[in-house]
């Protein structure tokens, strides 16, 4: 991975960083200030990340953002805070619902390798892109499902067997969480990554929370560096079994959230 400019060469007043070495600098010194230090192969990996992600974006909306430094931190130091939330070390599986440009489940798979990470995708282009990143990065903890949340929730194989389920600011909280507590096993965890204002939220989602198993066990709010904005992360601990009757068919819970 080459990120230096003009290797050899006198430095010049007039040179431009290139986009990679921009998003390696801000990449590692935005995970520095969480405490998160990144391998040289995991660096190297996110570039390649990166510039699929750009290269794709061309034909597939993936993302509007596309500047260096901002892909760096809002995307990918945004999806580490993850890290900060709870404690990966005994995860062995996680769900990352509504993956779209592979976020946050991607750097947490190529953070914490031993994590079996399934990202779920409805959208076929977008699962394509996620099978395409997963295949140039040779992730074998990685698996792509096309598919909606709420017809995988009802499927045996996957329902209530994640330790571990994550999803970014795919829906407001009370359709997230019929999205994903189904999937989550007991004594598991779901982490929603929201916007700075989440009180309202979290008091809308307590019917939710109620029906569906679930407790609300942190909330952690994140500054991103260089003033890119604040997140919070609602961590939600999966304290009952979800009744059969959740998730309801495709498009329900987004229409009618429980309330």
């Amino acid at each position: 991975m080459e990120v230096r400019e003009n290797e050899g060469a006198a430095p010049s007043h007039h040179s431009v960083r290139s986009p990679d070495a921009e998003f390696v600098d801000a990449l590692i010194s935005g995970a520095s200030k969480f405490g998160l230090s990144l391998r040289p192969a995991e660096v190297e990996a996110l570039v390649t990340m990166y510039r699929a992600l750009v290269e794709w974006n061309k034909r597939v909306n993936l993302t509007s953002i596309l500047e260096p430094r901002s892909v760096a931190i809002r995307h990918v130091v945004d999806s580490l805070t993850c890290l900060l939330a709870a404690e990966f070390s005994e995860v062995k599986s996680c769900v990352d619902v509504g993956s779209g440009a592979g976020l946050p489940g991607l750097p947490l798979a190529l953070h914490c390798p031993e994590v079996e990470m399934t990202l779920v995708e409805a959208v076929a282009k977008k699962a394509s892109f996620l099978e395409h990143v997963a295949g140039l990065l040779g992730l074998a903890n990685v698996r792509v499902i096309q598919a909606r949340a709420e017809e995988l929730g009802r499927e045996n194989s996957y329902r209530e067997t994640f330790d571990m389920a994550v999803s970014r600011g795919v829906a407001a909280l009370p359709v997230l969480l019929e999205y994903c507590l189904p999937l989550v096993k007991v004594g598991g965890r779901f982490i929603a990554m929201k916007g700075p204002d989440v009180d309202r939220e979290i008091y809308q989602a307590s019917a939710a929370l109620g029906e569906l198993g679930g407790r609300v066990s942190g909330i952690r709010e994140v500054e991103l560096p260089e003033g890119m904005g604040i997140h919070t992360l609602v961590v939600v601990e999966k304290v009952g079994v979800t009744p059969g009757k959740y998730p309801r068919r495709p498009g329900i819970p987004a229409k009618r959230p429980i309330s």
